[in-house]
């Protein structure tokens, strides 16, 4: 794809501290217009590299161009033309919903913006217009800390794990408005610690790892690559790893707390070998049988689940 149409484009990114390379080589595009997610432990080195894509950290090698821009050269320009929602944001809590998108706007004398009207009504916070942001839901303070994201109308929005300590109705409301900023024409490069976020968002996402992107792909793209093996899940407090590697059809196994995971090749043997055998150590419980995930890609990749 030519460079034209893509929104980034990362070549071997490096950032050093001290013996430590936190950001090793990395390469990747964003085309214009998608949602493209970076997923990874903490301490992977995806923080690192998007704070030096957003202008916050200078890198030690490599380039990053931003809308045709070089980074960090283009810095100023650069930042007029996105938007940055941080994981954590401090919200002036005396000021109404309302009274703080007016106050941002300020900040953009002379510019191109997106109305604070248009805001409110675009992260459904309408009827919250005029209440003080520290009695705002937590749902609530990340649709407003979005909605400050947008002020300038940006060509790039950045969202580091927005959807953070929602409860389930908040998270999907957000992804809501992911997907309409998405048909507005945004492209959107998101961090998440929630599998299923990443599978009903991004288009594509990239695994990073001890500062290396270990795959880059749409998600379905990379549950096919990864697994063509069926899930059998299951508790079972005595469950013992070797036991159940020996199960007819079985290739891999994961047992976490009593919550055993079987990766098998042949649905039928291994649930025939599963039953048989746990007949005489006591009843399967909460017994699920589904298809390979993207937890289960990053589980095989990293060797560790997204939240240690």
């Amino acid at each position: 794809m030519s460079a034209a149409l893509n929104a980034i484009t990362v070549e071997n990114l490096r950032k050093v501290y001290g013996a430590t390379k936190a950001v090793d080589g990395i390469s990747f595009e964003v085309r214009e217009g998608e949602v493209f997610g970076m997923l990874g432990p903490n301490g992977a080195g995806k923080s690192t590299t998007i704070e030096m894509i957003e202008g916050l950290r200078r890198p030690d090698g490599g380039s990053i161009t931003v809308l045709g821009l070089k980074q960090p050269g283009a810095a100023n320009h650069i930042k007029t033309r996105i938007g940055i929602q941080l994981q954590t944001t401090a919200l002036y809590p005396r000021l109404t919903v309302t009274e703080i998108l007016d106050l941002f706007h300020t900040f953009f004398r002379g510019r191109k913006t997106i109305s604070t009207a248009e805001l409110i009504q675009l992260v459904d916070l309408d009827e919250k217009k005029d209440t003080h942001s520290k009695a705002l839901s937590g749902g609530q303070r990340q649709r407003l800390s979005v909605a400050l994201a947008l002020v300038n109308d940006p060509d790039i929005v950045f969202l580091d794990e927005p959807t953070t300590g929602m409860d389930p109705q908040a998270r999907r409301q957000l992804w809501d408005l992911v997907r309409a900023l998405q048909q507005r024409g945004k492209t959107i490069l998101l961090t998440t610690h929630y599998m299923e976020e990443a599978e009903q968002l991004c288009d594509r996402v990239a695994i990073v790892d001890h500062g290396h992107i270990m795959e880059l792909g749409s998600p379905q793209d990379l549950i096919s690559r990864h697994f063509q093996e069926i899930a059998i899940e299951f508790n079972h407090p005595e469950g013992d790893t070797e036991n159940y590697r020996t199960l007819a059809g079985v290739n891999n196994v994961v047992v976490e707390n009593g919550h055993v995971s079987l990766y098998s090749t042949d649905v039928p043997a291994t649930m025939a070998a599963l039953l048989q055998r746990t007949d005489n150590s006591g009843a399967l419980r909460n017994l699920n049988v589904r298809g390979g995930t993207l937890e289960d890609v990053f589980l095989k990749l990293t060797g560790r689940a997204l939240r240690d």
